[in-house]
């Protein structure tokens, strides 16, 4: 699971449904800006606010499209909706989240659900969000696991765990940026590619950063990796998505910028910042 994948947001019309012509779209063109996959029902897809009929919805439209497809699902039940989906090539599935389990009790997790599982698992690790620490050690553990292919690796920054994973890679088994404004570094240290909210915006750029790295293009890496780094700063200055969703209004590629309850929709004043630090694809 390589290159920069995009977690798609989940674009409302006016009367409060799923806009799914305009998800197809922007499905469409992340593929078109060099996209290697698309991730749906993320976090940034607002799932705790979707009923059962729109997820259905959702994954119907993206797994339609037959490019490569990670699913949002954390419990044995969201799994099973995956079967019998051939697209979906993963699940992203949280560390347990509020519980603090442990780090025995989280690979004992992992290694109960890979058995039930239709398809294989990154882990999502997002300790400000969960409450749960890892280990590189423990990060290792689960990547020995049969199944469980990567890690969405989100704790805030580029820490000596995933400097100690990065140096030394567990085999087959992919470490993916989920921190928006660290991108390049990551990328830099070697990272398999990234998971990034901020590629609804302007995924070409993001693309395009991992070519450079990539390549050895160190100059323009640095160079395009600040900047990514500005806007993403912009786009997260509110709760996700409110902001990208905004940005996303205000420039023709969705119908409202409405997000769901308990997100609140972003502040004028917050995409302002956003316009100003974002160099926007052409819409079309």
């Amino acid at each position: 699971m390589n290159g920069i994948h995009v977690p798609l947001i989940t674009p409302f019309d006016e009367t409060g449904d799923v806009a799914l012509r305009v998800l197809d779209r922007e499905a469409h063109d992340a593929l078109a800006a060099g996209a290697a996959g698309l991730v749906g029902l993320g976090t940034t897809g607002e799932p705790g606010s979707l009923s059962a009929a729109e997820r259905t919805s959702i994954l119907d439209v993206l797994t339609g499209i037959g490019a490569p497809l990670t699913i949002g699902a954390n419990t044995r039940a969201e799994l099973d909706e995956l079967r019998g989906r051939p697209t979906v090539t993963a699940a992203l599935t949280l560390v347990p989240p509020f519980l603090r389990p442990g780090e025995d009790g989280v690979v004992a997790h992992f290694e109960a659900l890979i058995q039930v599982s239709p398809v294989p698992i990154v882990v999502y690790h997002v300790p400000y969000r969960t409450g749960q620490q890892l280990s590189a050690h423990t990060l290792r553990r689960l990547a020995a696991i049969d199944g469980i292919i990567g890690v969405k690796y989100a704790t805030g920054g580029v820490d000596p765990d995933v400097i100690d994973l990065l140096a030394d890679p567990p085999p087959d088994f992919a470490i993916l940026c989920g921190d928006d404004a660290v991108t390049s570094p990551m990328l830099a240290l070697g990272a398999a590619g990234a998971i990034l909210t901020s590629a609804n915006v302007a995924p070409g750029a993001f693309t395009d950063l991992a070519a450079a790295w990539r390549d050895g293009d160190t100059t323009r890496a640095r160079t395009l990796g600040a900047r990514l780094a500005r806007m993403s700063a912009a786009l997260f200055a509110e709760p996700n998505p409110a902001v990208v969703k905004a940005v996303l209004h205000a420039t023709g590629r969705i119908p409202t910028p409405a997000v769901r309850l308990p997100l609140l929709p972003a502040t004028a004043a917050s995409l302002r910042a956003a316009l100003s630090a974002a160099t926007l694809p052409a819409h079309r």
